[in-house]
């Protein structure tokens, strides 16, 4: 009888494990069908990205719903890949990297191989905190971030003019940060104020 119990448990546990599987796996892909997110998600990006850390409790409080219901959707925005990871700011100043700069770079020859190389290289310099490929006259536009101007100057010789295929490099050192933020600015205007709900 008790052989006969723990199966039919076992049993109930794997459709339980299914179903929450599959009311995840819709949910993630109505969010990349309609290539939009519902008002309450919106909601919940707009906090995290205050702050993280908050607890699905306390996260719960802020966009009127219950923790359960944040947990399921916040589960449910990482699956779809619209939040992407969860990371530290750190001031740059005051962690000692006294020098940023924008680093524009043009490519004499655009054959794949020189790109491919350059986007590898990239990828593995730490320095590097972003990069871009654009229309204009740069075809890379490099944010780099190193702790004085000995440190540039060898991020330059050492990495930058190396590289083959690079034809053109532009420094703009920034001298003052007027505006660095992360967060996406999300409308939540729409929100109803106060008031729980289930999902």
């Amino acid at each position: 009888m008790g052989a006969s119990l723990t199966s039919v448990w076992a049993y109930f546990d794997i459709v339980f494990e299914n179903t929450i599987k599959y009311r995840n796996n819709i949910a993630t892909y109505r969010m990349e069908a309609a290539g939009m997110l519902e008002q309450r998600d919106r909601h919940i990006l707009s906090e995290l990205q205050r702050d993280a850390r908050l607890t699905m409790q306390e996260l719960g409080l802020r966009v009127g719903m219950s923790s359960s219901a944040c947990w399921r959707r916040v589960r449910n925005l990482e699956d779809a890949g619209v939040i992407d990871r969860y990371a530290v700011i750190v001031n740059p100043r005051k962690a000692g990297f006294a020098l940023s700069s924008m680093v524009n770079v043009s490519l004499a020859r655009h054959e794949q191989a020189n790109v491919d190389e350059f986007i590898r290289e990239v990828m593995r310099h730490p320095e590097v905190l972003e990069c871009f490929a654009t229309t204009g006259e740069a075809d890379f536009h490099l944010r780099v971030v190193v702790r004085d101007i000995d440190a540039y100057n060898s991020f330059l010789d050492d990495f930058i003019f190396r590289l083959p295929g690079v034809s053109q490099v532009r420094s703009n050192i920034i001298l003052k940060e007027i505006k660095a933020d992360t967060a996406l600015p999300f409308d939540t205007k729409g929100d109803r104020a106060g008031g729980r709900t289930k999902e």
